[in-house]
């Protein structure tokens, strides 16, 4: 099992999972963060640090979130980075690029 960020990061990116996460699975897209798939580990402290609630254990990911288990997948895949599993987050994996289901999404309004 892995976890998976759901809509409720887009335009967020807080980043306090990212700094807690042990073994650096969690990336920076232009609109939100992204958990590669092969390199998370389960153990949900990233659960416990998101401000919005954005992140789910996968089998518990709604129904209404479902198209963001395959964006947290194909983020990096060759269509929107390329990466594959880079073997950690760091300064050299940051994108401007987003998944196809995020970057449709509407801006909010302010």
């Amino acid at each position: 099992m892995t976890h998976v960020i759901a809509s409720a990061c887009i335009d967020v990116k807080d980043g306090a999972c990212q700094k807690v996460c042990p073994v650096d699975s969690i990336y920076e897209g232009g609109r939100m963060m992204y958990i590669q798939p092969d390199e998370c580990i389960d153990c949900g402290i990233c659960l416990s640090v998101c401000p919005v609630q954005a992140i789910y254990a996968d089998d518990e990911l709604p129904a209404v979130e479902e198209a963001f288990r395959a964006a947290n997948l194909e983020f990096f895949g060759p269509a929107v980075t390329g990466w594959g599993a880079p073997g950690g987050a760091g300064p050299h994996h940051v994108s401007v690029l987003d998944h196809p289901e995020v970057a449709s999404r509407a801006p909010p309004t302010t």
